[in-house]
């Protein structure tokens, strides 16, 4: 379809890159033109495959992204980007803004909160024509604004989910079984694994069977974009 919304994913880690993706090709309206696990290889398929969005990781294996944006920039480049980060230095969110980062989304992030996003951009490219006035001019920026964060499962909350999604990332490969999490945490293994559970139905992270001693075997969840 000509009238979509062309995607270049640029995330280094493949299991991230992928699942972002997949994201982006739930959401109508939008199509992936290509994917780049590096700035060089974006830089390539920029080359011949024009796109309207860069989905972009700030953290590449040849350089920070907003290298790349600005080296886009300088070659004439006009893709918006959205930022999909762990950094959280607004200092560099501020560098974004003025080389047209449109949006930032922090890891781990939800499937709803990137649709949120991308939905919200697609409003924003399609306010077209003069504005009648600054009411106009205003609904149309409103459109890129992020609303309220996403509200968590009745129970669940914002600090304790950070604290479990803390301990699995520094499990690393070897992952962490429920009971564990909930030790380090200081909640109970009942609670850990409600959370973890969270995190796998999101993407963030999956699970499988640990064998052990003799018994039933545990789930051990393992973080899927640890970088």
């Amino acid at each position: 379809m000509t009238d979509e919304i062309g995607v270049l994913v640029v995330e280094d880690d493949p299991l991230a890159a992928e699942a972002h993706g997949r994201y982006v090709e739930r959401v109508p309206g939008f199509a992936v033109r290509g994917t780049a696990h590096s700035g060089s290889e974006a830089q390539r398929l920029l080359e011949r495959t024009p796109v309207d969005l860069l989905l972009l990781d700030l953290y590449l294996p040849d350089g920070h992204g907003l290298r790349l944006v600005r080296s886009l920039r300088a070659a004439g480049h006009g893709a918006d980007v959205i930022a999909v980060t762990s950094a959280r230095d607004l200092a560099v969110v501020r560098e974004g803004v003025s080389l047209g980062v449109v949006q930032y989304v922090l890891k781990p992030f939800t499937f709803a909160t990137l649709r949120d996003r991308l939905v919200r951009y697609a409003e924003f490219r399609a306010a077209a024509g003069e504005a009648g006035g600054q009411e106009e001019v205003d609904r149309a920026l409103a459109a890129l604004r992020a609303p309220r964060p996403a509200e968590l499962p009745k129970g669940m909350s914002g600090p304790t989910l950070t604290s479990v999604t803390r301990v699995l990332r520094e499990a690393g490969e070897a992952g962490v079984t429920a009971s564990a999490a909930g030790a380090a945490v200081g909640i109970s293994r009942i609670t850990a694994r409600r959370y973890l559970e969270h995190l796998v139905d999101s993407g963030r992270a999956e699970r499988r069977p640990q064998y052990g001693q003799v018994g039933r075997p545990e789930l051990c969840y393992r973080w899927l974009t640890e970088r």
